[in-house]
């Protein structure tokens, strides 16, 4: 019964560390030339000046995602489009706004986290004529 028991507790450990591996550790994608940085977070995480010079909400239940784009290390303009879909396969499109700052250009987007789940998020980034697609999972959670 105590190995079961081991058993069991290090199954259940270990299933965190088979996702962790799953999950790129960097965020990126490489496409050629061009490298595309991806994160996600809960909105609570921005402090409310930065949350209202980006024009984006704060709230528990709310998440964004933040998106740049280089080529050669430099910042690179593109278009920025994706989706988010839950297990129901019900999607929400994504609406990325361009942010420029000094030596840099981010594409942000909002969407709902009501519940703790894992969402699948596909985003397209064209730059010039060329579009690449990068899809990813991620254990969403809503803020506190």
């Amino acid at each position: 019964m105590k190995r079961l028991a081991l058993f069991l507790i290090t199954a259940c450990l270990s299933i965190g560390v088979m996702a962790a591996d799953i999950i790129k550790p960097d965020r990126k994608e490489v496409f050629g030339d061009i490298t595309v940085h991806y994160n996600t977070f809960n909105s609570t995480f921005l402090t409310p000046d930065i949350a209202k010079a980006a024009e984006l909400i704060r709230s528990k239940n709310q998440g964004v995602i933040n998106v740049s784009v280089l080529k050669g290390g430099k910042p690179l303009l593109a278009q920025v489009s994706g989706s988010v879909k839950d297990l129901t396969s019900s999607s929400v499109p994504l609406k990325f706004k361009q942010v420029t700052e000094q030596g840099a250009i981010y594409y942000i987007a909002q969407y709902p986290v009501n519940l703790q789940e894992v969402r699948t998020f596909e985003i397209k980034v064209q730059t010039g004529d060329k579009i690449n697609t990068l899809n990813f999972n991620q254990e969403l959670f809503p803020g506190q």
